[in-house]
Order: structure tokens, then sequence, then C-alpha cells
């Protein structure tokens, strides 16, 4: 079994889908209630959704690059504001922190093998 995506809620999708093409994603579906992106590497993509409601929600996705400071640096050189800079988490992650237009929280974070194999890592299963 595999992830196919994760969907977050926009209060303005013009606003939305523009803001992740800024950062780098490709934009593969194009509808005025509904887009989805591809990113640059890997296969994994994730999708918004237009919302009448609040879009306020906890959850939080995060992005991986292997150059994240790089990354980081480039995307505040386009304009986008961070409310944390990269740094050094306890968990073995290099994690920096921003909001989408929506308010969807986004963290952009390095963890290199520790992404799956940290030094705690336990397999349970059934």
């Amino acid at each position: 079994m595999n992830l196919n995506q994760v969907t977050l809620p926009v209060s303005n999708m013009d606003e939305a889908t523009h803001f992740y093409r800024e950062m780098g994603f490709v934009q593969i579906v194009d509808t005025p209630h509904y887009a989805r992106f591809e990113c640059p590497d890997g296969d994994a993509t994730f999708s918004l959704t237009l919302s009448s409601n609040s879009t306020e929600n906890s959850a939080v996705v995060y992005f991986e690059h292997e150059k994240l400071d790089s990354w980081v640096r480039e995307l505040k050189r386009k304009g986008f504001i961070f409310s944390e800079d990269p740094k050094d988490q306890p968990y073995l992650w290099r994690e920096a922190v921003l909001f989408d237009p929506s308010g969807n929280k986004l963290k952009l974070y390095w963890a290199g093998a520790n992404r799956k194999n940290p030094p705690w890592r336990v397999e349970r299963r059934l």
C-alpha cells in the first residue's frame, strides 16, 4: 500500500494554486474547485479543494528537500514569509515553518536517513 495524496482546504483557489506553483510544485489538475500538484521529486502528489467553510485545520503537511536551507532562501527571495527559519530539531530533522494563504501549516524539512530510520525506530505489525 502507498499514500496517494493529501487534500488541503483553501479559501481562494487562484491564490492557493499560485502559491504552490511559486514553491516549485507542478499543477496537474486545474478546476475552479479542485487542483492537484506533483512534487518535483519522487512520485508524491497533493491536492487543494475549495471550501466555503473555515479552512482552519490542525493538520501539518511536510515537504522534504535535501537542500532545505537553499530552498528556504530561494523562497524568501520570492517573498515567502516563514514563521520559523530552518533549525535542527531534537528528533533529528531540520525544519522550517510557513503557512499557505489559507492558513494551512507547512513544514519544509530534511531528515536524511532519520526520516524512516531514526535511532528509536520500532516495527510493530499484527
